[in-house]
């Protein structure tokens, strides 16, 4: 079972829940999404880390072999190549790495040469498995840095918690995917609500089962409310902005291990989950 837990802008309380809900699913994997920012280790603190180096292929060109016959440059939908001086010329930044222009070169005049995107470290923490994706600086697409986070994770067996990236874009498409569930996470206010609908959208449209989880609540916010009532998205959980769990995020902390009505309430989220799916 792979369960993904979203927001729709950063700070709502998705690494929060995600750990937290990972943390009480006994021997599970949790495996942080959000590359470019990935903050998960920062409450697990794993153990016996080891690190794997991600990389893509980007294409290479031999100068003796190319014709200047432009059919790479012609085949690339997203023009990452460009022919100019008697030479071709990639750009990394916008290369999606599929592939394509060395099947298309009748010469054999493009290779593929391994480009560094970023790394993924592995750890442990108790029963539970950290998988952290690391986009390197100056990296455009944390794609491929997601999908090979995922691939080490579903390896380590058991329930999988995915802590996606915010938003709705490209990387969170890729956690979302083939995920059994969605857990959004949502805060009680005017803004928490706009980018609710956005993710909202996403999980319709790849037709995933979701329900909702209203973080830092301190009174109802009605439009919130109403809408999810009126399109019968469940709330599994209501969280309250307490000082107590403040402290205990404040600190670094597990909530779930600190406080029996923490991991009350977070095992009866994944209860939930799991009734909704068998």
């Amino acid at each position: 079972m792979k369960i993904a837990v979203l927001s729709g802008k950063g700070g709502a309380g998705k690494t929060f829940v995600a750990v937290n809900l990972a943390a009480v699913a006994g021997q599970a994997t949790y495996v942080d999404c959000d590359v470019e920012e990935p903050n998960g280790h920062l409450f697990l603190k794993p153990e016996r880390v080891t690190d794997q180096s991600v990389s893509t292929k980007l294409p290479a060109f031999d100068p003796k072999k190319c014709t200047g016959c432009r059919a790479c440059v012609a085949f690339c939908r997203f023009n990452a190549l460009v022919y100019v001086k008697e030479k071709p010329i990639v750009f990394p930044e916008v290369c999606h790495f599929c592939g394509g222009c060395s099947l298309v070169c009748k010469e054999g005049a493009i290779t593929e040469t391994l480009h560094r995107v970023g790394e993924v470290k592995t750890g442990i923490h108790k029963e539970l498995s950290v998988v952290t994706g690391i986009l390197d600086y100056g990296e455009v697409s944390g794609v491929p840095v997601i999908k090979e986070a995922i691939q080490i994770g579903e390896k380590q067996g058991g329930t999988v918690i995915l802590d996606c990236p915010p938003g709705s874009a490209c990387p969170v498409v890729e956690s979302v995917v083939d995920a059994d569930f969605c857990v959004l996470v949502v805060e009680p206010t005017a803004f928490g609500f706009h980018n609710f609908l956005m993710v909202y959208e996403l999980v319709q449209l790849l037709k995933k089962p979701c329900a909702v989880v209203v973080n830092k609540m301190e009174a109802a916010y009605e439009p919130l409310e109403d809408y999810v009532k009126e399109q019968h998205i469940p709330v599994f959980l209501r969280i309250p902005y307490e000082p107590k769990l403040a402290k205990i995020l404040a600190e670094g902390k597990v909530a779930v291990e600190e406080q029996a009505s923490f991991r009350a309430m977070f095992e009866q989220l994944l209860e939930q989950i799991e009734g909704t799916l068998s």
